[in-house]
């Protein structure tokens, strides 16, 4: 049997930087973009031509942010996919190589992030589970200084990104990935967890975090867009969403302590 055409539709890079700007995206601003390559369509070039497609609309003087996440550098006794055998554990937190911002690949985030990363020029945080890579005039000023023990609070780029002003696009992506949400988890009554990691002279390090969850972003971001302002559009395939991130900050702010139940804090106060 042949293998089947692509149903399309066809995306191009500059297909992408037009569709943009009719999605609401300005030029010189500083956008936070949350990602999914497969929802666009058949796009020529792959995930090159998106970032590429970002950069235009963009212009020389926008910064784009993305999130290069790299979970897998944590305890192994918490992983599930896929788990590891028990007897593992103490090799794999005796030789799990430390993060560095040049060669530990992301995970979990996408191929367009991945791409952005390796691009000619990003810079990349600090943190070795949550970093963000950027592209623009903006860059260091956003990457520079998270703190290690601080996954995505006060001293991590998304208290930057509020700061300057910056704007979220969910580009195929929903709201369950939508980072920004995160700040406000460092803003409302949280518990702490103990969060283990590769050390960065070697082995094993365990550093005091403010536990997160992205458990009910979806139903925080239904009710963010009913009753906020955000810019809806479509690039090839995908639905696209835009706001600011300190919309989503503060509207998440009084949005957590009254849906988020106690017992769900309960099932994350261990990560």
């Amino acid at each position: 049997m042949p293998t089947p055409l692509p149903t399309g539709p066809l995306v191009t890079r500059d297909g992408i930087s037009a569709q943009l700007r009719a999605a609401g995206v300005r030029t010189g601003v500083t956008l936070l973009v949350h990602s999914s390559l497969s929802s666009l369509g058949w796009v020529c070039g792959g995930a090159v031509a998106v970032v590429q497609g970002i950069l235009g609309a963009l212009g020389r003087l926008g910064t784009l942010v993305v999130p290069t996440q790299t979970g897998d550098l944590s305890d192994p006794e918490l992983w599930g996919q896929p788990a590891v055998p028990e007897e593992w554990w103490e090799t794999i937190r005796a030789t799990m190589p430390a993060y560095d911002p040049r060669l530990t690949p992301s995970r979990g985030v996408g191929v367009i992030p991945e791409t952005v990363r390796r691009w000619p020029g990003a810079l990349r945080s600090a943190h070795p589970q949550t970093s963000f890579a950027a592209l623009g005039p903006r860059a260091a000023e956003i990457t520079e200084g998270h703190a290690t023990d601080c996954r995505l609070g006060e001293r991590s780029p998304l208290a930057r990104l509020e700061r300057l002003g910056a704007r979220v696009l969910l580009l195929g992506a929903g709201y369950d990935a939508c980072t920004s949400f995160h700040l406000a988890e460092y803003r409302t009554p949280s518990p702490l967890v103990e969060v283990g990691r590769p050390a960065p002279g070697g082995g094993w390090e365990v550093v005091t975090e403010v536990s997160i969850t992205s458990d009910g972003f979806a139903e925080l971001g239904h009710d963010f867009e009913r009753d906020r302002p955000v810019v809806r559009g479509t690039v090839g395939a995908a639905e696209t969403r835009l706001f600011p991130v300190a919309d989503a900050v503060a509207y998440a702010e009084k949005w957590l302590p009254l849906h988020r139940p106690r017992e769900l804090w309960a099932l994350h106060g261990r990560e």
